[in-house]
């Protein structure tokens, strides 16, 4: 909580399934990324499965401010997940804007805006289970079409003790529709505890007219720092050092090659050519992508300080 200063924005890696996993997570915060998240994680396989554990949830010392987000539905099963990471991380996050369907139908992300008092619950029982005063335990939501809903749900929260909120400026039924700035800047005038925005950042400069448009304290990224992973540090697009940068942190933790290309294949579509990413995208191998990237772009030392 000591991050959020008045008049500075936080910039926060955003959940993201698959992809903002500890090597992600390294990347970023040679970029100026404030804090991470990790990917949700179904709360109740995490406490049964020691497998669930380990592919789930890594980290280092470095891995710091971290959030952990969880999928839950009810109370205990959350407070329990957070008694786990608790010694390794510095908040718990419960998904409440997960749109998929299989979430919903399962009780989890999305349609938990409709049940502030099971939200209200789980937060009062991380709240007294979690032996740690400085612990954190926020939530990040979607908005209803009747914003008095999503209000009446960030109030009930608040008085649980909810450290803050992220809204994602969509109803659970939009997906590229614009962010209702509106309503997020309605949210953050409803509560007193910090509030971040989610949704369509996709430069630096978004982040800025997001704060003006809605007096958040923070902004949470997701596609967005996909596609720059050193957004937040002013790049307009992924400079070849960040590649680099990507190329060594996946070597060193060992991230398998579906992962380390995958990113590779975000961050230079904004800065390659259509042939460039054909041929790109069809490598099978680590040593081939580091052979292309060597001839294609030239090698670490060739870049200008």
């Amino acid at each position: 909580m000591d991050l959020f200063e008045k008049g500075k924005v936080l910039k926060i890696c955003a959940p993201m399934v698959r992809y903002s996993k500890l090597a992600f997570r390294s990347l970023v915060r040679k970029y100026h990324c404030d804090v991470c998240f990790t990917p949700m994680i179904v709360a109740s396989d995490f406490i049964r499965s020691t497998k669930a554990r380990d592919s789930e949830f890594t980290t280092n010392q470095q891995d710091r401010p971290l959030i952990v987000q969880f999928a839950a539905n009810d109370a205990q099963t959350l407070a329990d997940a957070a008694c786990i990471v608790a010694p390794f991380s510095d908040g718990v996050d419960l998904n409440c804007g997960c749109p998929q369907r299989w979430a919903m139908s399962a009780g989890y992300g999305a349609c938990l805006i409709n049940k502030p008092e099971l939200v209200k619950d789980m937060v009062t029982h991380v709240r007294n289970q979690v032996n740690n005063p400085n612990y954190t335990v926020s939530i990040k939501i979607r908005i209803h079409k009747d914003l008095r809903r999503t209000v009446d749900l960030c109030q009930k929260a608040e008085s649980a003790g909810v450290s803050w909120i992220t809204v994602h400026g969509r109803t659970s039924e939009e997906r590229h529709q614009p962010v209702h700035y509106d309503a997020i800047k309605m949210i953050k005038d409803s509560v007193s505890v910090p509030v971040i925005a989610n949704g369509d950042v996709k430069y630096l400069r978004d982040v800025q007219s997001t704060y003006q448009l809605t007096g958040v304290d923070g902004v949470m990224v997701a596609r967005g720092l996909l596609a720059n992973p050193a957004m937040f540090a002013g790049f307009e697009d992924t400079p070849l050092k960040c590649i680099w940068d990507w190329v060594d942190i996946s070597i060193e933790q060992g991230t398998p090659f579906t992962c380390f290309h995958r990113h590779l294949i975000y961050m230079m579509e904004r800065v390659s050519s259509q042939p460039e990413r054909k041929i790109f995208n069809s490598l099978s191998s680590t040593s081939a992508v580091i052979d292309y990237l060597q001839k294609t772009y030239g090698p670490i030392h060739d870049l200008e300080t």
